[in-house]
């Protein structure tokens, strides 16, 4: 199957302004996150969406590609999917524009499940919590699976409750990446929002509350995402101990 990766990216951010031309080890961090994504064997074509002239000029000076979008999108998503109708693929992945650490070999392990399972049609990774991270904080999205490994529920709150004197359950945190079928892709962004989705503002519950079963893969990869301009110092200190 051809396989397109998609990295929404605009230039607005209310708490960091501008964040995808922010320069981490002297390039754009879009262009971390653009190279990484080129690096994943699996991936045949990658394409920046953006409705922003600055981020379509910074992404040709470095050789990239990419699309100018529509100004009306109301999410990544929905920039994604007007991308996804321009072009030949049949698995579409979404790839946050702020994760200048996501490794090809996580791009890779997202892809494979749609590769090797012709009914899985959204899939996304997750990581094990780690001690020092508080599962109280709704910045880090939890997630629960089944046995099977499909998702069972997202949240922003503690999942799952640790009940005292409860065996502990492994808590796990997700990393927002998604591959798509391309025709679940249009599907999805056609579906209304819904009560979750909106309660916990975690666009991926939709696709659950519609009905439809998200896959989720287990990654080592711990993400290090750039939310405001004190993050690229530690994104750039992790850079430099893996040179």
């Amino acid at each position: 199957m051809n396989v397109a990766a998609v990295i929404p990216a605009r230039i607005g951010s209310t708490r960091f302004p501008g964040k995808p031309l922010a320069l981490i080890s002297g390039k754009p961090m879009i262009q971390h996150v653009y190279e990484n994504a080129s690096a994943c064997r699996l991936v045949e074509r990658v394409i920046v969406a953006t409705d922003d002239v600055k981020i379509e000029q910074a992404v040709h000076a470095f050789g990239g590609e990419c699309f100018l979008t529509s100004l009306d999108h109301k999410t990544g998503t929905d920039r994604v999917a007007e991308v996804a109708r321009t072009i030949n693929a049949e698995i579409v992945v979404n790839i946050q524009g702020d994760e200048p650490l996501l490794p090809a070999d996580a791009v890779e392990k997202a892809i494979r499940p749609l590769l090797e399972n012709e009914h899985i049609i959204l899939s996304t990774l997750k990581t094990v919590l780690r001690p020092d991270d508080d599962p109280l904080d709704p910045n880090i999205v939890k997630v629960a699976t089944d046995t099977r490994g499909y998702a069972l529920y997202f949240s922003r709150s503690p999942l799952p409750y640790q009940r005292e004197g409860s065996p502990s359950a492994q808590v796990y945190r997700h990393i927002g990446l998604y591959v798509f079928k391309r025709n679940f892709l249009f599907t999805f962004t056609s579906l209304p929002q819904t009560p979750l989705e909106q309660t916990e503002s975690l666009e991926q519950l939709r696709a659950l509350e519609h009905g439809h079963s998200i896959f989720v893969t287990e990654t080592e990869y711990y993400p290090l995402g750039v939310d405001v301009p004190s993050d690229i110092a530690r994104v750039e200190a992790i850079m430099q101990t893996h040179c």
